[in-house]
């Protein structure tokens, strides 16, 4: 039987029989962590995955190259809605609002910056680059390298909570994608219409999905049976939301698959292949 003065296996002297009342003592470990498998794994694949579609994305954004189809109506969801002079003549599906754009700034500048926020905040995406890029903490059971810890309470992770307005402007920029995807159907129906409609309803699971979406279906009601429609919409968001992670990369992968097909259509490299028209 071990006594109070042996040391347990990977760390210092912990107190085996306390006195009557106190609680056992933490285990001395002075490793990071005892476990044993590859639990960095997944903070490497988050930090390639999101480095990989940030960089992908500012580059094909600031290109301003490549992004509409016109023979068939294609328009990138990186660049929607396009509403500059800048854009190519039928790219402007709501209109022109401003004049020429200089080299390098996104020409769907009204509607990046929200979105790019709505996921910044997304509580999925905190977790995520939390405990890839600032380890806090970096897995279960692995001690993290920051002394301190204040949550989300002070400035700026604090700013955090402005998520639920921007899963507003998500809903709207969501809603002009589905026009897009409708738009191009006008020219008839291609691969591209169908990678565009795919793209749409997976854009809308994840806004759908969203915390504050949840919130909104049934938040401040203390009496369900009152409004059961608005209690059956909450139940098919919690469906959705329970999937969140899941439509979180997803989308990830459907954006940049939509945008470099339209991509590679506009630059002649790839034919459409074209089912009707």
């Amino acid at each position: 039987m071990a006594t109070a003065t042996e040391v347990p296996p990977g760390g210092g002297p912990r107190d085996e029989h306390p006195a009557p009342g106190r609680r056992p003592g933490r285990a001395g470990i002075a490793a990071r962590t005892l476990r044993r498998d590859r639990w960095w794994l997944g903070p490497v694949l988050t930090v390639l995955g999101l480095v990989f579609f940030l960089v992908y994305g500012l580059v094909r954004t600031a290109s301003q190259q490549h992004y509409y189809v016109a023979e068939y109506g294609y328009l990138s969801p990186f660049t929607s809605p396009c509403v500059s002079a800048s854009c190519e003549p039928g790219a402007s599906h709501l209109g022109v609002w401003f004049g020429e754009f200089p080299p390098l700034v996104p020409l769907a500048i009204v509607s990046l910056p929200f979105l790019l926020l709505f996921r910044f905040t997304c509580y999925y995406y905190r977790k995520a680059y939390y405990r890839s890029f600032w380890l806090s903490p970096p897995a279960c059971a692995v001690a993290e390298p920051h002394a301190r810890y204040a949550g989300e309470a002070r400035f700026p992770l604090v700013l955090q909570n402005s998520h639920r307005y921007f899963f507003y402007a998500a809903f709207l920029v969501s809603l002009v994608n589905t026009y897009d995807a409708g738009y191009a159907f006008r020219y008839g129906i291609g691969l591209g219409n169908v990678i565009l409609v795919v793209n749409v309803v997976l854009l809308w699971a994840y806004t759908l999905s969203c915390h504050s979406c949840r919130h909104v279906m049934l938040g401040r009601l203390d009496h369900f049976s009152r409004h059961p429609v608005r209690y059956w919409l909450w139940t098919q968001v919690s469906r959705l939301n329970a999937r969140h992670m899941l439509w979180a990369w997803v989308t990830i992968v459907s954006l940049i698959a939509t945008d470099a097909y339209i991509g590679l259509v506009a630059a002649d490299v790839l034919p459409d292949l074209r089912f009707v028209g």
